[in-house]
């Protein structure tokens, strides 16, 4: 082994090929042994560490960078993820329950870290540690169609509260523990973080604002503009002897309006997610001596067993603070119960702080490792079992279900009575191969509305505009449009084809689009997983974001007109679904094809919550007479990948929304929709509106 340790490199290339591989492979591994992503690569790090195979040094410089980046990376997405909007509708609650699992937790850590002999500065951390949460069972309430229910909502307001509050004790701890402790210094302490606050808050929000609209659509910099914000809040909170992931996370409140779901967050999200977040949690399984790790808990049993029930206990007895003081039912009470248990991304960040500060020790630390793994497993276990009980929001919610729907009609609804000119189908056209199915496609759209198609090529413009290559695809572009009219005439559906120079593809779909006025856009598929295209948007992302009216990504190995049983898998019941069931059935009716809609609930839904879910889809598209009815299928399964899939191979096309989520915890979880995509065998449509 020695050997082969001396073989290697002493290059900083080295650690950092180990942390890309390390990243890559250990997450999808733990996950289909039921456990976090994260705890795997917390293990790879004590695999590869000290205490195991040698091939990575806890005190590198490279690791040692690379750990802070990530740290402060995973404060700022979790302030990033939080939805500001959803916190203003319920703040009064939001803030009653935030500060009850904030205190409760606090004041039993306390008191815990006193009875086993720590200081009043370092059992005051200590209690913080307990008070903040991560929303690791986020994604099971949004699967379960749960995430507007009141109770729900609240939490992950109290998230706001819990998680500033701990930093906010984590930096006055570490502070009064780097210089000697006195009433005027705290003053002068409290204040300067008052005002770093502010500034924080306030001036990058501001900063970010103009910017953005000073530079319209200029991805590349404002990316940059967000990196930059982050690393001057952590570097500020450092000049004032805060902690760097304090500035980080204010970073993400401040920067949230902001960036608003736009493309940039993504980009901005997917290199810590992919990168930075991962080798963070590499870095922390370095820190673990397994021998040292194995004695505390040995010796230290009983501390470790405190913190964990202490922590249990302090939650539970929150929420049901929250369940009297709200009159909110048993399943609710247990819901925002199991929500506010998971203990990952805060507490590990503020517990490495304390320990690098000198203020807690290892048994603190490898105590906080348990918890993690403790409730980050249990947490959500629960969740499942409970969010699944609670009634679909509805009627009390600023909107029922049915006009949350017929807003979806409102949206997208191409007839005549509802549009101010004809129903216009716009096709850029490219590749020959796919081009007859694209214009097929848009023309039996055109014609069941008795509109008309807009083929469109894209030339790319040349610095000198008589360049011989700019004439050579002006030729294919004629081409190319003269066989989309010639497919249209087919159809008898009127073609108004245009040439556009434009020195961005994307950009020049959109603009045509906006300037014809157009209800749908038609673009083929592109399978585009380039680093460049994950960073900076592919072609067909950029379209969705930029365009003003839904976007239709097609895949269609037959012609239109062959395509005659339709698969539409529902989710939940929202506006967006609608409009992509809307699109089917217009497809279905200038086809005579035949709509089916999928709905796969939880394995436990009651056949109460079934038949409801049933009866007001089929009562909303009841509403809209002039469409076919469709067929609705309910499967309870646990796996809704694999029912699609296999539901799939008795149709001829899936039409799927295009929908993205993530995790509280920093790491991207696989969408249904790309799973389906990359294993469907059939054709398929993926259907977007704009986010405008």
């Amino acid at each position: 082994m020695e050997n082969f340790l001396q073989a290697i490199p002493n290059t900083p290339l080295v650690p950092f090929t180990l942390l890309i591989l390390v990243s890559l492979t250990i997450p999808p591994i733990f996950e289909k042994l039921r456990l976090p992503g994260l705890v795997g690569l917390l293990v790879a790090g004590v695999v590869l560490g000290p205490s195991g195979l040698q091939l990575l040094d806890k005190d590198s410089e490279t690791l040692n960078l690379l750990g802070d980046v990530g740290k402060i990376y995973l404060m700022f997405v979790a302030g990033l993820e939080i939805d500001l909007e959803e916190f203003r509708r319920t703040r009064d609650r939001s803030l009653g329950f935030g500060f009850a699992t904030f205190a409760i937790p606090l004041m039993v850590g306390t008191a815990l870290g006193l009875l086993f002999g720590f200081g009043l500065n370092a059992a005051i951390l200590i209690g913080s540690l307990l008070a903040s949460h991560t929303l690791l069972g986020y994604p099971i309430v949004n699967r379960l169609g749960v995430v507007k229910t009141e109770s729900v909502i609240v939490t992950i307001g109290a998230t706001i509260f819990t998680d500033i509050a701990a930093l906010l004790v984590l930096a006055i701890c570490i502070s009064i523990h780097g210089g000697a402790f006195s009433l005027t210094s705290l003053i002068i302490q409290l204040g300067a973080l008052a005002l770093y606050c502010t500034i924080v808050l306030v001036g990058l929000d501001w900063a970010g604002k103009e910017y953005f609209r000073r530079t319209g659509d200029e991805e590349s910099n404002q990316f940059l503009f967000v990196l930059l914000a982050v690393f001057l809040a952590s570097v500020g909170a450092q000049v004032i002897n805060v902690d760097k992931i304090v500035g980080a996370f204010l970073a993400g409140l401040a920067v949230n309006d902001v960036l608003q779901h736009s493309p940039v967050e993504e980009k901005v999200e997917f290199v810590g997610s992919t990168l930075f977040i991962p080798f963070f949690f590499v870095t922390m399984g370095l820190l673990i001596d397994v021998n040292k790790f194995v004695e505390s808990l040995t010796t230290g049993v009983w501390l470790t067993a405190g913190i964990v029930l202490g922590l249990i206990g302090s939650k539970f007895l929150a929420a049901f603070a929250a369940k009297l003081l709200y009159r909110y039912t048993w399943n609710e009470t247990l819901t925002m119960w199991s929500l506010s248990l998971p203990q990952v991304a805060a507490t590990l960040a503020a517990t490495l702080a304390g320990v690098e500060a000198g203020l807690l020790s290892e048994e603190i630390f490898n105590s906080v490792i348990v918890m993690m793994l403790a409730t980050s497993i249990l947490g959500p276990v629960i969740t499942a079992r409970y969010a699944n009980r609670l009634p679909k929001p509805k009627g009390d919610a600023p909107q029922s279900l049915q006009q949350e729907w017929l807003e979806g009609l409102e949206k997208f609804e191409p007839s005549r009575e509802s549009r101010p000119g004809r129903f216009a189908v716009l096709v850029p056209v490219y590749n020959p191969l796919s081009e007859r199915y694209l214009i097929e496609m848009g023309a039996l759209l055109a014609r069941h509305e008795s509109g008309y198609i807009v083929p469109i090529s894209i030339v790319p413009a040349h610095v000198h505009m008589d360049e011989p290559q700019l004439e050579i695809a002006l030729e294919q572009s004629e081409r190319l449009l003269e066989r989309a009219v010639a497919v249209a005439q087919e159809f008898q559906v009127e073609a108004r084809p245009q040439t556009r120079i434009d020195d961005d593809v994307a950009e020049g779909i959109s603009r045509v689009a906006r300037e014809q006025n157009t209800s749908l856009i038609i673009m083929g598929w592109s399978s585009t997983t380039s680093l460049k295209a994950r960073l900076f948007g592919s072609l067909i992302e950029t379209v969705f974001w930029s365009s003003h009216c839904p976007v239709a990504v097609l895949r269609l190995l037959d012609e239109p007109i062959n395509l005659h049983r339709i698969l539409v898998p529902v989710k939940s019941p929202t506006a967006k679904a609608m409009q992509t069931i809307q699109f089917a059935q217009i497809f279905a009716n200038a086809n005579q094809a035949q709509v089916t809609l999928l709905h796969v609930c939880d394995r436990r839904t009651t056949k109460a919550q079934i038949q409801t879910f049933e009866s007001e889809l089929v009562e909303v598209l009841a509403r809209c007479s002039r469409l076919s009815p469709p067929k609705i299928e309910i499967i309870a399964h646990d796996d809704i990948g694999e029912v699609l899939l296999k539901a799939s191979r008795a149709f001829d096309m899936v039409v799927l929304h295009s929908v993205r989520r993530r995790t509280a915890g920093g790491l991207a979880v696989s969408d249904v929709t790309t799973q389906m995509v990359k294993k469907l065998t059939c054709s398929f449509v993926l259907f977007g509106e704009p986010h405008s």
